[in-house]
């Protein structure tokens, strides 16, 4: 294994051909502080840097601080995160920002240790932060770098199995120079993301082929090892899409905690029947019966789930009673700052008003 040093040389050629092929104009990397660096780390796991980039100026906009994200309701917050996907990622990012403000006048702290601690951040991201925007020496363990490691130093296994982790975060902490720690940083993730990529990687232009491991056997494409593979369960449920003569559509806030946490989408019933049910309880009257719509199948990384949406025109009893807290009559002509579930966001573009769908 690689000892560390001041600059050894593999975080030496890293460094050169950054400086020519990396990436250096990305949204995060200007004004780089550790709220920008963080925010950024957020969007980026498990969500390519294409996709993040207009989320994340659209957010800094909205946010440009610490104080601002965490004064904010958390529904805007969920708002601006729509589509983005794993939620859980973004109420952490707002109760973390509460956190700072209450317990560090906003200021990150300047351990791994003690970023590690706030809500939705472990070790690698916690090294990122505080490497790319106070250039300290943190080794970081993304996928990218992952990748990059276990191909070069041709490490078996599953690279989040533990026994593999424990091989890994030596290697890392060795590789990461003492110096440009920031630019170091950003070199070895540019490199698995744009040469060292899951397939086909582009080891002719690669600055560190030389000693790489898996190159000179030519096994690149056996690292790292792939997650042991298991079956996908699939699940069913039904979305009830209620609409008024107006057009608009009633949503549900959704509980806390489990999938899409704490955003707003359409009340899930069984079937048809209990999609008048529901409705009875509501304090809605049914015009006519529930019209299925084509399924929609969403997937999540343990499961998939099949989506029936069930259309239902409704009017509102007298006696009807709405809580304004769980439940809101949604316009997409003028929609609420609201998180919104991509699967609910796909059908309200889809098909509008349920309506609509009607002879």
């Amino acid at each position: 294994m690689p000892r560390a040093s001041r600059m050894n040389a593999f975080a030496e050629r890293l460094l050169v051909w950054h400086a020519a092929h990396g990436r250096h104009d990305l949204p995060w990397q200007q004004d780089r502080s550790p709220y920008r660096v963080w925010v950024s780390e957020i969007m980026l796991q498990q969500t390519q840097v294409g996709t993040v980039i207009g989320y994340f100026d659209r957010f800094m906009q909205r946010f440009p601080t610490v104080h601002a994200l965490a004064g904010a309701p958390v529904d805007e917050v969920l708002h601006l995160w729509s589509g983005l996907g794993y939620y859980a990622r973004a109420r952490n990012l707002h109760r973390a920002a509460q956190l700072l403000v209450a317990e560090h006048a906003g200021e990150f702290p300047g351990t791994v240790e003690a970023v590690a601690e706030l809500p939705g951040i472990g070790r690698s991201t916690a090294g990122a932060i505080l490497a790319q925007s106070r250039g300290l020496r943190c080794p970081i363990l993304d996928g990218n770098v992952k990748r990059v490691l276990t191909r070069h130093q041709c490490i078996e296994g599953w690279p989040d199995a533990p026994a593999v982790l424990k091989r890994l975060w030596p290697l890392a902490d060795a590789l990461t120079p003492a110096e440009r720690v920031a630019d170091y940083t950003q070199a070895i993730m540019d490199l698995g993301a744009t040469v060292c990529t899951r397939a086909n990687p582009a080891c002719t232009v690669c600055p560190v082929v030389a000693d790489c491991e898996s190159a000179r056997r030519g096994e690149q494409a056996n690292y790292p090892t792939p997650r042991p593979r298991r079956s996908v369960p699939v699940r069913t449920t039904c979305f009830l899409m209620l609409a008024r003569a107006d057009g608009t559509l009633l949503l549900e806030r959704r509980p806390p905690s489990g999938i899409w946490g704490g955003l707003w989408g359409f009340p899930e019933v069984t079937d048809s029947s209990a999609a008048l049910e529901r409705c009875a309880l509501f304090g809605l009257a049914a015009i006519g019966a529930p019209r299925k719509l084509p399924a929609i199948t969403h997937t999540f990384t343990h499961f998939q789930l099949v989506i029936t949406p069930l259309a239902l025109k409704v009017r509102e009893r007298a006696s009807a009673c709405m809580d304004s807290a769980t439940l809101l009559w949604y316009n997409a002509a003028a929609p609420a700052a609201i998180g919104l579930a991509k699967p609910v966001q796909d059908l309200i573009r889809a098909y509008g008003a349920p309506q609509e769908t009607a002879p």
